[in-house]
């Protein structure tokens, strides 16, 4: 093997999972350099991910049970081909963070393998390598005479400091007269490398209203995505990761009212540009609208690009990849994927609205960094799952 040429050996190793990888560290030192080195890891995750296959997966959290909050961190594989055959393992965090009191309510990612999941505590972590890491709690407070109320967190990377960042927007509320003040807002950011916070002093584009986290991940050109509204019109907040600065996008009226259509932000084109997935909120056969803006920086390039359905959807969309692959809770509260005109019960389910699922992608990125031995990565167990086929 030591006379092979080293681009073989790395076309090869590509085209392993991570858990193999991780083994392969330890035969010799050359194949430990090879693996670790920044190229290497960046190059494995596009060749790796773009493998054609008859498996796909998901990274699925969901509350599986009415009594407690305790969140079951999931990993969804199914073939394509086949009807039946659905394999789910839970990812059991560290025993302190494994009880009924910790929670996540949003799932955000992939961005380079790793995800980040929102709750208490917030954590990042790459399933790949089993690692979970926990946020520090931010101590910044609004200021004098306010409080927050809402907070909306968006996650993402900066290419030039090689960082993940988390920041968070928080609406504000008069303490004294305990009045909100519609539509504005303040802010701050998270990054890996500092592992601390910072309020952010980027002016945001006020005043602005947000509808609430997207239930799809959409993170597009080093920005993250609100959907939000300005005066009773659509409108999307996008946060930069590298400039680390806000801007407004206008959206063109593609819905009748906000009371009869739902609208869910989505990536597309291979994240190259956001669009809209618009659909009604009453009745079970639902035909979605998919709206996009061809040019990511032109906001005269929405377009209506095709519709969907009808399809028998029963609540709202809980995730979305690819180009037409929709992801939503039955009336059993089992999560359904739909796609090519076909609809798979993927047979785990979720109480209180709490499921949620964003594509799983195999990374070799550490979520470790130097001198934060006090802020260690945890592992995670990979366990079969114990309620696959049952409900409560």
């Amino acid at each position: 093997m030591e006379h092979l040429p080293r681009e073989l050996v790395c076309n090869v190793l590509s085209r392993l999972p991570a858990k193999v990888l991780m083994l392969c560290k330890c035969v010799c030192k050359s194949w430990f350099d090879l693996l670790t080195d920044p190229h290497f890891v960046a190059n494995y995750y596009v060749v790796y991910n773009s493998l054609q296959g008859q498996e796909e997966n998901l990274l699925v959290i969901r509350r599986p049970f009415f009594t407690g909050l305790k969140t079951y961190i999931s990993l969804l594989s199914w073939n394509v081909d086949v009807n039946v055959n659905v394999s789910s393992h839970v990812l059991n965090p560290p025993y302190e963070y494994n009880s009924d009191h910790k929670y996540w309510t949003e799932i955000m990612g992939p961005c380079s393998g790793i995800y980040f999941l929102e709750g208490n505590p917030n954590v990042m972590m790459n399933p790949s390598l089993r690692q979970f890491r926990v946020l520090p709690e931010s101590h910044f407070t609004s200021s004098p005479g306010t409080y927050s109320f809402s907070d909306y967190a968006g996650f993402g990377f900066d290419p030039k400091t090689h960082d993940f960042k988390v920041v968070v927007i928080k609406d504000l509320w008069l303490k004294e007269s305990d009045e909100r003040q519609l539509g504005y807002w303040t802010a701050e950011l998270y990054g890996l490398n500092s592992n601390s916070w910072r309020k952010l002093d980027t002016a945001l584009p006020l005043p602005i209203e947000i509808w609430g986290s997207s239930r799809v991940y959409t993170y597009v050109n080093n920005c993250c995505h609100w959907w939000g509204f300005v005066d009773h019109e659509d409108v999307v907040l996008a946060f930069d990761m590298i400039s680390e600065s806000f801007r407004k996008i206008k959206v063109p009226r593609i819905r009748c009212s906000f009371e009869e259509e739902f609208a869910t932000l989505a990536p597309f084109d291979e994240s190259a540009t956001i669009g809209v997935i618009v659909y009604p909120v009453k009745g079970t056969d639902k035909c979605f609208d998919v709206w996009v803006m061809r040019d990511y920086w032109d906001e005269g390039s929405w377009v209506k690009q095709y519709t969907v359905g009808p399809v028998q959807v029963i609540y709202k969309l809980v995730g979305f990849y690819g180009s037409n692959r929709f992801l939503w809770k039955d009336t059993n509260e089992r999560l359904m994927i739909y796609d090519s005109e076909q609809t798979r019960d993927l047979q785990v389910y979720g109480k209180y609205d709490s499921l949620r699922a964003a594509r799983y992608m195999e990374s070799l990125v550490s979520l470790e960094r130097e001198n934060q031995c006090s802020d260690p990565c945890f592992s995670c167990s990979l366990v079969p799952d114990p309620l696959l086929y049952q409900s409560e």
